[in-house]
């Protein structure tokens, strides 16, 4: 049986330290009170095991909720090669997604959007039925999914220099989601013609002058984007119609300084080429 967030961080948070050293109460203030402020903070979890950063997990996301709205979806980062070799993990990290993150194509944000901020191309998929849960395969998955959206996201990596970034302390932090601006949405009528486009689109994502910071294939991230949903199931997470899954980064992630007034996601080889724009002031 998979289990949903809300399960498991009941579960997680009702066993304690039974089954995972959670981060304290003090600890996990102090982290909202930082991230909400945009203020390079400490790591969590620093030092233990996956099982500790997902219980740390949960106790935080009940904490961030009052201030990021409700848990909309699910997120799989470091999806891509330099993503790993960049934090030096051999498979992708689970985090969360908050409604009050996403924001409409062609949003203006301030540069300092987080304490360390990033952004980089995306996608999202939006679940259609609960028989996604079921899926082996990505035509499976796109079977049920009702929609794919642009996305780009702008995380916060949050910690303060020094500290380690690592899978188990961005585990623990929920792989720092912060804001995200999503493009247009695309529905998925045919599963198989919108898996195999998924599968050969080019993702290009530039800076506001046109300089191309990263161009990669859609099997970038790990063969496959619906992979991403494939191996988030394969973690615990049982999703529900209209989850949101973001699949994670098509390439490395930038500081807004490299977007030079902001950043543009081009998806060659999906209907109509469809692109996201956010602007960086």
């Amino acid at each position: 049986m998979r289990i949903g967030f809300s399960l498991l961080a009941a579960l997680m948070l009702s066993v304690g330290t039974a089954v995972a050293d959670c981060a304290s109460d003090e600890d996990i203030a102090g982290f909202v009170a930082d991230y909400t402020a945009n203020t390079p903070t400490v790591a969590l979890s620093k030092g233990g095991t996956m099982a500790d950063a997902l219980c740390t997990q949960a106790k935080l996301t009940r904490a961030l909720e009052a201030h990021m709205g409700p848990v909309i979806g699910y997120k799989a980062g470091l999806t891509s090669k330099p993503a790993q070799e960049r934090f030096k993990v051999s498979e992708p990290v689970q985090g969360v997604l908050y409604q009050n993150m996403m924001l409409e194509d062609g949003v203006e944000v301030p540069a300092n959007w987080g304490a360390r901020p990033m952004f980089e191309a995306d996608l999202i998929l939006v679940v259609g039925d609960a028989a996604i849960n079921q899926a082996t395969t990505p035509e499976e998955v796109l079977a049920h999914v009702s929609a794919v959206h642009p996305f780009i996201e702008l995380p916060d990596l949050t910690l303060a220099q020094g500290e380690p970034i690592t899978g188990v302390t961005l585990t623990a932090i929920g792989v720092a989601p912060k804001l995200g601006v999503l493009g247009a949405e695309i529905p998925v009528t045919d599963a198989a013609a919108m898996a195999d486009m998924l599968g050969q689109m080019q993702v290009t994502l530039a800076a506001a002058d046109g300089e191309v910071l990263a161009q990669v294939p859609g099997k970038a991230v790990l063969g496959h984007p619906a992979n991403s949903a494939l191996w988030l199931m394969s973690k615990g997470i049982e999703f529900s119609p209209g989850d949101m899954i973001s699949v994670g980064s098509f390439g490395p992630l930038f500081p807004p300084v490299k977007g030079k007034g902001g950043a543009v996601a081009t998806y060659v080889g999906l209907p109509g080429d469809p692109s996201v724009r956010v602007t960086f002031k």
